[in-house]
């Protein structure tokens, strides 16, 4: 396999166990970088394992049923891939104010869905940065938090 067929291969296993429902929390230990760096536009930057794996659960505990999923083909090239995906949830659990507008009493039962398009960085088999562009205000919209003028 080439260097960019095992990225892709690593990236598609995080995909799953990461985003995917059900959540293994073991895949940030496997394969993300200590220092790894995860960043979207409705969150604040989390650098490192600790800072990642806080997020996923806050994430999800107010989510149960977050869920994303690829929409093609991984695109590969060096130590960079690039997917795109969508998604989302429903808000049932505690209260949620991990966004960078907004938050969300317990259980408000809105419901998000939407999709981006993400570039994650690979190094020696582990993540190092996954950086992504969502369709944010869709989601916000969707939650009530950004109200359309």
């Amino acid at each position: 396999m080439s260097k960019e067929e095992d990225n892709k291969a690593i990236v598609g296993r995080w995909f799953e166990g990461f985003w995917g429902n059900p959540f293994n929390p073991d895949i940030v230990e496997e394969l993300a970088a200590p220092d790894m760096l995860l960043q979207y536009s409705l969150h604040e930057p989390r650098r490192g394992r600790d800072e990642v794996m806080k997020f996923i659960t806050g994430f999800r505990r107010a989510f149960p049923d977050l869920k994303f999923w690829g929409t093609a083909d991984l695109i590969a090239e060096g130590d960079q891939v690039v997917g795109r995906w969508e998604g989302g949830g429903t808000h049932t659990g505690p209260a949620f104010g991990d966004f960078l507008i907004g938050s969300l009493p317990a259980n408000s039962g809105r419901k998000m869905h939407f999709t981006g398009t993400t570039v994650l960085r690979v190094r020696e088999g582990r993540i190092v940065e996954e950086i992504g562009l969502d369709d944010g205000a869709t989601a916000l919209q969707q939650l009530g938090i950004l109200r359309a003028a």
